[in-house]
């Protein structure tokens, strides 16, 4: 494939540069250290279960829920400027 200027597989290294910056960006979103007895939000106990399973966790279940749909909601993935849709 012509490309101009840029190198054989620059195309496939800029896509292979996104989904890594995308996997450091959700890893540095996960939980770490200590988890918490009592949620941050509005103070209900944390299931022993659930900081267990998560270490780190913050937040109970029900505001952990709110977070994650308010973050959805204003965390819109513009899909037509991506660099993958643009090699389609």
């Amino acid at each position: 494939m012509a490309t101009g200027w840029a190198q054989d597989g620059a195309v496939q290294d800029q896509i292979d540069d996104t989904v890594d910056e995308a996997v450091q960006r959700a890893r540095s979103k996960l939980p770490h250290g200590e988890s918490l007895s009592h949620c941050e939000e509005c103070g209900e106990p944390i299931p022993e279960a659930r900081r267990k399973a998560l270490p780190g966790v913050r937040l109970c279940i029900a505001c952990q829920t709110a977070q994650d749909q308010e973050n959805q909601r204003n965390g819109g993935y513009n899909r037509r400027g991506s660099k993958d849709s643009q090699l389609r």
